[in-house]
């Protein structure tokens, strides 16, 4: 008999590699013999080291239990990512130890490996929800978002390198892999040692289901933090609800985007007090109220908008503004878009492609259907088809690669906010047309990580933007603030009050008496610039030298010039474009 086999039926000797190796009745012993060279060799030291063995394995054994405590805790916001949430006792920790002992060998093995690569897959789901509360204000829904990682990734990109986002892709997808399959070990090694010791684990599991019924009935508490958890259970059921709302919801907003109030109102009919007027729709990338509300933001955005509300005066230009709660937050800029443009509120993926599919009449749109205006998109941010382009009702679009830009990236920003508005007077506003001008314009420089950030220059020397060279090049690179919050909001300021100066002096410079801007945020900056309690409202301006057109708005109540009062009116993005439809004219002819 081969030694390996005697040791294992001498009692009292090598109990350690006994306890490794049990013998079920069902199981066929494999010589030795057969076994590979390398595993031979493992064996040997075992039994050559038996306390080392038995240190190594109680830690490995100790180290799969704090695995799966962690995984089966793990919250899915980094603001609940404390110390008291791993106080807690997990019901699915005892209910998944009682099912795992009622099981014979191979079925317990295959349940264990499964619920724990489960595990695993929640837990990384759970550190995605993380990143997308950090950034976007909302949980990660496991129907929608999967596609909103390639931006992530190509944001990154323009961040950080293509070399190194590359190498954290790789990165990631191996940790995910490696957080599934080590997970899925360990609940296969706490399978085994609970079968092994099955009497006393039974007892453990039933003392511990007796504690975890005792503190659920009197509502036991660590901290404020219940005893009692069931934790993994309920993010499992929180997702299946989301994903369920989310498919139900789908159905519903089709419904309600093929009943438009303004749906059949005749061309003649839409926005006639606004015949004769250039009408510029322009959003700046996460302008919102944190800009002008947050003490480390607000003094140097504040007094850009106060000096730029003289500089226009003094051009003859007068402004209204208010304020709009956005649809989305931290990011995905173009559902506040069409929030804004289509009147329906629209702050998930599967509803953006609902409304981009659809007839429902964009406000953009609006002036396309009357005929009487030339309309056209400038956005710097698209390097890629863009079919949006027919909902919006744009004859033309200049995307990145149209607005002969030769200078250097700002990070995600392809061309400073300066240049792509020199370029749009230069290649559509100055030319002599026939009709009058609708353009909607995207203002990319405030996009995050808000560095580097361009500089203004003399307009007359933007040429095809080489140089900005020198500037991009001595500005301050993305991972110097990436995870600074302070340094964060110095910059995100900064971008802000870059923005606003290049479109208001655009406006003094090229503006006419028929020149009618609306401007306005998107969405908010991520929270680690607005803070964690940050509203989801957006400034917005009416700027005009004719007097009539903010008359049209009087009964609006906004603050006159560019800064809006904390106290002015707050509309929801969707309620803007009836608004605005009636504001100037437009008979409501409603279809369904």
């Amino acid at each position: 008999m081969p030694v390996f086999t005697r040791l294992r039926q001498q009692p009292g000797k090598n109990d350690d590699l006994a306890d490794e190796t049990p013998v079920s009745e069902d199981s066929t012993e494999t010589p030795p013999t057969t076994r590979p060279a390398l595993l031979a060799r493992l064996r040997a030291w075992r039994t050559g080291h038996p306390i080392a063995t038995r240190n190594l394995r109680w830690t490995l054994t100790a180290l799969a239990a704090v695995l799966i405590y962690v995984c089966l805790q793990l919250p899915n916001t980094l603001g609940n990512l404390k110390a008291r949430e791993f106080t807690r006792l997990p019901a699915e920790a005892i209910i998944g130890a009682a099912v795992l002992l009622s099981l014979p060998r191979r079925p317990r093995v295959i349940v264990a490996a499964t619920s724990g690569a489960a595990l695993g897959a929640l837990t990384a789901l759970n550190v995605l929800d993380m990143g997308y509360n950090e950034f976007l204000g909302r949980h990660f829904n496991i129907v929608l978002d999967w596609e909103l990682l390639d931006d992530a990734q190509s944001y990154l990109k323009d961040s950080l390198g293509g070399t190194t986002t590359t190498l954290l892709t790789i990165g990631v997808i191996l940790l995910v892999l490696a957080l599934i399959a080590l997970v899925a070990l360990a609940t296969v090694r706490i399978a085994n040692l609970l079968a092994r010791y099955k009497t006393p684990a039974s007892k453990g599991a039933l003392i511990a289901g007796t504690v975890w019924i005792t503190c659920t009935a009197f509502g036991l508490q660590i901290a404020g933090v219940p005893i009692a958890a069931d934790h993994t259970a309920g993010v499992i059921k929180v997702h299946a609800h989301r994903a369920m709302d989310t498919l139900r919801d789908e159905a519903a907003f089709a419904r309600d985007a093929k009943s438009d109030t303004f749906g059949n109102t005749p061309p003649a009919q839409l926005v006639p007090d606004l015949r004769g007027k250039d009408v510029l729709f322009t959003f700046i990338e996460s302008y919102g109220r944190s800009a002008l509300e947050d003490p480390q933001i607000a003094p140097g955005v504040t007094s850009t908008l106060d000096t730029s509300t003289r500089a226009l005066a003094e051009a003859g230009y007068h402004a209204k503004s208010g304020w709009l709660t956005s649809a989305t937050y931290g990011g995905s800029s173009w559902l506040g878009h069409s929030t804004t443009l289509s009147g329906l509120w629209i702050d998930n993926q599967q509803r953006y492609r609902t409304v981009m599919a659809s007839d429902h009449l964009s406000l953009t749109k609006a002036f396309q259907k009357t005929g009487d205006w030339d309309t056209v998109g400038v956005m710097p941010g698209v390097q890629k088809a863009w079919p949006e382009q027919k909902y919006y009702g744009l004859d033309k679009v200049y995307n990145a690669f149209q607005l002969g830009y030769k200078g250097p990236k700002f990070s995600w920003s392809t061309m400073p906010d300066q240049y792509a508005l020199e370029a749009f007077q230069r290649q559509v506003h100055s030319k002599k047309r026939d009709k009058p001008l609708m353009a909607e314009i995207i203002l990319t420089s405030s996009h995050q990580p808000w560095a580097p950030i361009p500089k203004m220059v003399d307009w007359d020397a933007l040429g095809d933007g080489s140089l900005f060279k020198p500037i991009q090049k001595s500005g301050t690179k993305p991972s110097d603030i990436i995870s600074d919050s302070t340094r964060s909001k110095q910059e995100y300021g900064k971008s802000i009050s870059y923005s606003v100066t290049s479109l208001t002096q655009w406006l003094e410079r090229y503006g006419t008496d028929d020149t009618v801007l609306v401007f306005l945020g998107d969405h908010q900056p991520m929270s680690r610039v607005s803070g964690t309690k940050a509203s989801r409202d957006v400034p917005i301006s009416i700027v005009a030298k004719d007097p009539k057109m903010l008359d049209k708005i009087a009964a609006w109540n906004w603050t006159d010039g560019l800064r809006p009062a904390p106290k002015a009116p707050v509309w929801k993005m969707s309620a803007f474009r009836d608004r605005f439809l009636t504001a100037y004219g437009s008979t409501p002819s409603p279809s369904s």
